[in-house]
């Protein structure tokens, strides 16, 4: 699969995340303003909008043949934390019969736009996650407890050891979005309402798959230690039994868009020079020199890299992408 590299900063690594300054501020005003004047489509016209490709994808296969979802972020290299939307993008959130979306900070932009907006009908699957799992993380990391000095808590919704925002990779939390997608474009749509529900019941069938896969790694390796980079697919790992091994201080670093401190990169590096784990999850989308250099030295260990990233590669839907991410895992660990 090939890499993604974000936008580079003057250090050589990813524009930081949290970006959203003077220029978004001016381009959501002017957003609110152009809606304001009435760009609204016709009222007989049901449009469905979701923030990421991701969750544009988990609607799509709700929706079916009747409507085609449309994504704001569809560019595989594109970093959501980060996204400042245009005036055109607002236009089309707040005129969108339903917005799907991931919540939890994770597409903040979409947030800021519907703050006064409270009638809109939406979808926010870490809602839905909260719903099911309750708001803390019970993540069975295998680090330590105290790491409040590697600036977990300054993250604002994105810390390593607190809530994940990450929920695309908590199958039952898209499973339960793809059913409230069902229920939101049934209420639209009545004449319709037989046939969402329906996709929405295929759409989980496929989601078993995934499951049974991930069963079966956690059935086959489950305590195997691993490393990653970010905790994007933390998720995965904790529904597969994984350990991940890698210091608290250096993932908060990354995730933080900072650097992290030598000790934590030495301690990092060693974990995969010395075989101390399995494979190496990686994510291409968001990867900055720091990360290379782990990832070059698991290569040179030997140890297999498994490269996720946080919206959909060109080509693939939701269960497609899932599929060869779970199917790259087992195989790397056998």
């Amino acid at each position: 699969m090939p890499e993604h590299p974000g936008p580079e900063n003057s250090r050589g690594g990813r524009r930081p995340r949290r970006a959203v300054a003077g220029a978004a501020g001016l381009s959501l005003a002017a957003a609110l303003a152009l809606t304001a004047c009435g760009t609204s489509p016709d009222s007989d016209e049901l449009t469905v909008v979701a923030s990421t490709n991701v969750w544009g994808s988990v609607a799509q296969a709700v929706a079916g043949d009747h409507l085609e979802v449309s994504s704001i972020i569809a560019e595989p290299s594109a970093d959501p934390h980060s996204f400042e939307a245009s005036p055109s993008d607002a236009a089309r959130i707040t005129s969108a019969s339903l917005l799907v979306y991931n919540g939890g900070g994770y597409d903040q932009f979409v947030d800021d736009i519907i703050a006064d907006d409270s009638g809109r009908a939406t979808v926010s699957a870490f809602e839905l996650f909260e719903a099911t799992h309750g708001t803390t993380d019970d993540h069975d990391h295998d680090h330590d407890a105290d790491h409040d000095e590697g600036g977990h808590d300054d993250h604002a919704g994105h810390d390593h050891g607190s809530v994940n925002e990450h929920v695309w990779y908590d199958l039952p939390t898209v499973d339960a979005t793809a059913h409230a997608v069902a229920d939101e474009l049934a209420r639209l749509d009545p004449d319709n309402a037989d046939s969402y529900r329906a996709n929405a019941d295929t759409f989980s069938a496929q989601l078993a798959d995934v499951s049974t896969v991930v069963d079966g790694i956690a059935s086959a390796h489950g305590g195997d230690p691993v490393a990653q980079t970010e905790p994007v697919a933390q998720y995965l790992l904790d529904a597969a039994q994984l350990r991940d091994l890698t210091p608290p201080d250096f993932v908060s670093a990354i995730e933080n868009e900072t650097d992290p401190a030598p000790a934590a990169i030495a301690a990092t590096r060693a974990l995969l020079a010395e075989n101390q784990v399995r494979v190496l999850v990686y994510n291409v989308q968001t990867q900055d020199r720091v990360t290379q250099d782990i990832r070059s030295t698991a290569e040179t260990a030997g140890i297999p890299v498994v490269e996720i990233t946080e919206t959909l590669p060109e080509g693939l839907d939701y269960i497609q992408w899932q599929t060869r991410t779970v199917d790259a895992l087992a195989s790397a660990l056998e």
